[in-house]
């Protein structure tokens, strides 16, 4: 009795071992398939962090076990290498230097939250320690998401004149749509700051025209060398607080919101989708050294990570190291804001700026254009 029970046991955790290496390669590759009629497959892109720490504690439990079973999780790991890569760098540091070197082209990215205007007028604190934190690494460019401001009246609270001025920028491309103005003087979207000049602006929208389905690029001139800057901003999954409190404590099971969180999940990864297919479109209609800059509102071998990022890099997968948690709620795995470069371009340095101003953490990477 007591070997047929060992053999049901051994059994159990084999065959265990080998759905949990299959759902890893799924997570992994996920962004294979097309989203439209394989969005679930988002889900495991989102615990595909998850996935792997139970690969690991198989590796563990086979190795005193019986460790010639450790080789389904190896294999799995060899399989899943590159996206593997993409996901936790194979790096245990990485320092950066706020001193650039001369020819570098210093980039950030930061979803801004509006800059706190909300809460502006009982603590405008929360609005100068941002801007002094953007002044303190002297980015060359700086492409900000869910940006509030105005450029009509100098009296409004975010006026662009003024926050040009203070930031030490000399150009800016602020793209919007008036019909979602976030009041009478303040316009509600995404704008690319920049030390050079910039000398082609585009907003691209398309139907329905709202906030996540507009984008912008520009194109900046740095030393006789044209480059492409592209800013945008990916569908979100509008949780409310009820949602993000039934992620975050789901003691007592809630049949209404987890069908709620489920339909903003798949709606998300439909969204994204298209949108991510509109990028790239336009990514590769570009006669210039591409950078995108924005919040994905998705994780590392999403599809619209992958389709965005084709044949670029990503400056976190190149000098990152550790998780690089982007988004400050949810979940500790969250690396949704991303600087991708061209080819072209060589990544010398990568930070993200662990202080709470924002729902996400400021992204900063220092690249150089290679000469021919």
């Amino acid at each position: 009795m007591a070997s047929i029970f060992r053999r049901l046991t051994k059994k159990f955790f084999i065959i265990s071992n080998v759905l949990t290496g299959l759902l890893f390669l799924a997570a992994c590759y996920a962004y294979l398939l097309d989203p439209q009629r394989w969005w679930f497959l988002g889900l495991l892109t989102l615990g595909a962090f998850y996935i792997l720490l139970l690969l690991l504690i198989f590796i563990i439990f086979w190795l005193f076990v019986k460790p010639v079973w450790t080789l389904i999780s190896v294999i799995t790991l060899i399989i899943a290498y590159q996206p593997l890569t993409e996901l936790v760098p194979l790096r245990f540091s990485a320092s950066f230097e706020k001193k650039k070197a001369p020819e570098a082209l210093r980039v950030m990215t930061w979803n801004v939250e509006h800059f706190d205007i909300l809460e502006y007028k009982t603590h405008p604190e929360t609005k100068e320690k941002m801007l002094a934190l953007v002044n303190e690494y002297q980015p060359d460019i700086a492409c900000f998401q869910e940006m509030v401001g105005g450029d009509r009246d100098a009296a409004t609270i975010n006026y662009m004149p003024s926050i040009l001025e203070n930031l030490s920028f000399s150009d800016y491309h602020y793209a919007f749509n008036p019909k979602l103005d976030f009041d009478a003087n303040h316009h509600f979207g995404i704008v690319i700051f920049s030390k050079y000049p910039l000398i082609n602006k585009q907003k691209i929208s398309f139907y329905p025209n709202d906030y996540n389905s507009i984008f912008e690029y520009a194109d900046m001139v740095k030393n006789g060398d044209t480059m492409r800057i592209f800013n945008i901003h990916l569908q979100s999954l509008k949780f409310s607080a009820s949602n993000r409190q039934y992620i975050d404590q789901p003691e007592e099971a809630d049949l209404k919101q987890s069908k709620s969180v489920l339909s903003k999940l798949k709606k998300g990864f439909l969204k994204r989708k298209i949108q991510s297919d509109r990028i790239r479109a336009e990514i590769d209609k570009s006669p210039y050294p591409v950078i995108v800059c924005g919040d994905f509102n998705d994780v590392p071998n999403s599809y619209a990570y992958k389709k965005i990022g084709a044949n670029m890099n990503n400056a976190f997968a190149e000098k990152g190291n550790g998780l690089g948690r982007t988004f400050s709620g949810i979940s500790p795995t969250l690396r949704i804001d991303n600087i991708f470069a061209a080819k072209n371009f060589e990544v010398q340095q990568y930070t993200r700026v662990k202080i709470k101003l924002s729902d996400h953490f400021p992204v900063i990477a220092d690249l150089q254009l290679k000469k021919n």
